[in-house]
């Protein structure tokens, strides 16, 4: 019998289906630590962030036949190595882009009607002090004509522009290995079909009020002191891609300078523990790498990974 290893979670659509197959599912996770002496005992794994499949465990387990990640990132995974072995390296690119797309949203909507600061300040204050509260957040700013800045044209960043673009945004985008994407507005009933051509990131850098960064895991920043330095004066930089991306350091000076006006981050370099400065920061809005983290995203993970596990192993 063909045995899986979830070492990550899966929502139970998912797990249905690979028992449906005949396949038996493991849902017992398994420390990093213990994995090397117990992982050859599956036929395949499937994780998330948290596990790492490296070199080292894919030698120790030659029965193991698929690595399955739950996801868009494969950055946990040594996936040219394990493919050397013969292993199936697979993922789930489309599952999630609806869901960290309107994550970036959500921090640019909270940065620019300062939701989270008001929501804080609300039971402080009480009714005494609401005039006072009310003025204090005034100066909101519509996002409507703004211009906004796509670093990364594949699905998340499509589903990104394709949003800006329904709120009436200008939108501009960078990414090294597409040249055009075509977004498609509107319902069953009406569509239309807006082509975005890229522009060179030091363009966008200087063009846009709002920055979304949509990009695979890096070995290196892309946006470092240089970058935010050809940023417009006042610009909202929104990070829902990977921690590693962004140059932290860089970042935070750019905030403290003013030349942010404020940052939305959903990751960061040194995760579970990100550094506080930046989780303290008066203009920073941060969440817990919750991009992918919506019930209908998850649904669609895990039907995706179930689907693929039994084309490979059926």
């Amino acid at each position: 019998m063909v045995r899986i290893l979830v070492n990550d979670g899966i929502e139970e659509s998912g797990k249905k289906m690979l028992e449906a197959a005949g396949f038996e599912v493991d849902m017992n996770n398994i420390p990093q630590e213990d994995l090397i002496n117990k992982l050859n005992d599956y036929d395949a794994i499937c994780v998330r962030s948290a596990t790492k499949v490296r070199k080292d465990l894919i030698d120790a387990c030659p029965n193991l036949k698929v690595i399955a990640r739950g996801g868009v990132g494969l950055d946990n995974i040594d996936v040219e190595y394990a493919r050397s072995k013969g292993i199936k390296v697979i993922n789930t690119p489309a599952a999630s882009s609806r869901s960290v797309a309107e994550l970036a949203f959500a921090h640019l909507f909270s940065i620019v009607r300062f939701l989270d600061k008001a929501h804080q300040e609300m039971p402080l204050k009480g009714d005494t002090d609401f005039n006072a509260l009310k003025k204090s957040y005034a100066k909101g700013i519509e996002i409507e004509g703004k211009t906004l800045g796509v670093i990364g044209m594949g699905r998340i960043g499509q589903a990104t522009m394709k949003m800006g673009l329904g709120l009436g945004m200008e939108v501009v985008a960078f990414d090294p290995f597409v040249d055009e994407v075509n977004i498609t507005l509107g319902n069953s009933q009406y569509k239309v079909d807006v082509p975005v051509k890229k522009i060179s990131l030091e363009e966008l850098l200087g063009k846009s009020d709002v920055i979304s960064i949509h990009v695979p895991g890096l070995s290196q920043p892309i946006i470092n002191e240089n970058e935010f330095s050809a940023m417009k004066d006042g610009v909202i930089f929104i990070n829902c891609a990977r921690g590693g991306v962004v140059n932290e350091d860089a970042m935070l000076q750019a905030l403290n300078s003013g030349k942010i006006l404020a940052a939305g981050v959903d990751v960061f370099d040194n995760e579970p523990n990100p550094r506080a400065d930046i989780l303290k920061h008066p203009k920073v809005s941060s969440t817990p790498h919750i991009g992918a983290s919506t019930l209908e995203a998850q649904e669609k993970v895990g039907s995706e990974l179930a689907t693929q596990i039994i084309e490979i192993l059926g």
